[in-house]
């Protein structure tokens, strides 16, 4: 290793992985150029330095390379859409160096400006934030912009709330449903799974025996889960498998025009039978936020209904489990049993009855 002058500026030369790389100390002073050199070669000998790789990628090249890594389907799908949205705003030919927080930003008000919702906007800016996460550890980029600020937007305001089905329509929904449907509802509500994992189960998943069913594919890992079963959920599983069994095919529900893949959709048959029923429109995952609200008021713990859910912690049980008004007001009730009865309470009970009486009369 060693010193030495381009015009005012000292430069270093030092071996790296057995290969001389040459470097400017920036600074005009030997010592300070000698201090320098020494910091560098302890970074060599600790293992600590790391150089990075002149040649950036290029965000279309690295997004499409990135995508043959991601698994699932659904996911891919997503964030080949994503891609598209990135690539149209930086450009084909923009390299991974090139994206800096101020970039982003503008990435972010330019989408918000074309009425894209946050959700949206999140899902391309995770994709981002995964793209060049792997561009640092493979030392394309120093740092990725996602570690230095925050991007991600607030989606509460913009969620749409999910619609918690009532036992009472519940009721009316069976009433009208034809035994397809009638079973994924039942399934739904009480198994809280993900419609892709009711679609796509087989009939050697359940155990009738032992009362549980086995999700084999799912979304994530923490999805691979068994599920216990309820004397409702089992006795209406068991009269669709008297209708198409394991006979017929091995999916629980199958395509009929091709029984050995399972059923894709059947959006217009779900939406059909809520019109039947006078129900408003909504999705049939929503049974699924129906389930863990249910669990809420029974008092069942975070853990165990994240469990339930197949998910990895607690922190998304709340948007799956609403309050429901029963529970609610059941809360206010044991509240007013815990405050000690007085005289002035007294008072304003035989107050409040006496103005109820005269309204009503």
């Amino acid at each position: 290793m060693a010193l030495y002058r381009r015009g005012r500026v000292w430069w270093m030369a030092y071996m790296v992985d057995g290969r001389q790389r040459c470097e400017s100390t920036g600074v005009s002073n030997k010592k300070r150029a000698q201090q320098i050199l020494d910091s560098r070669r302890g970074e060599i000998a600790d293992g600590r330095f790391n150089l990075l790789k002149l040649q950036s990628p290029k965000l279309d090249g690295w997004a499409t390379k990135y995508l043959v890594s991601v698994q699932h389907p659904n996911t891919r799908r997503r964030y080949e859409s994503s891609k598209v949205n990135l690539v149209s705003f930086f450009g084909e030919g923009a390299q991974l160096r090139h994206i800096s927080s101020a970039r982003i930003e503008q990435f972010k008000r330019v989408r918000r400006a074309a009425g894209v919702k946050a959700a949206t906007l999140n899902r391309d800016l995770r994709f981002l934030a995964q793209l060049l996460k792997q561009a640092e550890r493979e030392r394309f980029i120093a740092r990725s912009p996602f570690d230095l600020a925050k991007f991600f937007l607030s989606e509460a305001p913009e969620r749409r709330k999910p619609h918690i089905l009532t036992w009472e329509e519940q009721e009316k929904l069976l009433a009208v449903a034809p035994p397809r449907i009638r079973t994924l509802t039942i399934l739904g509500v009480e198994t809280g799974l993900r419609t892709g994992e009711m679609l796509n189960l087989r009939w050697k998943d359940i155990n009738f025996l032992d009362d549980v069913l086995h999700v084999e594919k799912s979304k994530t890992k923490s999805g691979l889960r068994v599920v216990p079963l309820s004397a409702g959920c089992k006795t209406e599983l068991l009269r669709w498998r008297n209708l198409i069994g394991p006979d017929f095919s091995e999916c629980v529900f199958p395509n009929l025009s091709n029984h050995r893949h399972p059923l894709q959709g059947g959006r217009k048959a779900w939406a059909s039978t809520l019109k039947k029923a006078g129900l408003p429109f909504f999705p049939i995952y929503y049974l699924r936020h129906t389930f863990a609200s249910r669990l809420t008021a029974a008092g069942v713990s975070p853990l165990t209904i994240a469990q339930m859910l197949g998910h990895s912690s607690t922190q998304i049980v709340p948007r799956y489990a609403q309050v429901l008004d029963q529970n609610r007001l059941d809360a206010m009730k044991k509240l007013e049993a815990l405050r000690p009865p007085t005289d002035e309470t007294f008072e304003n009970i035989t107050s409040t009855n006496e103005s109820v009486q005269k309204i009503t009369q």
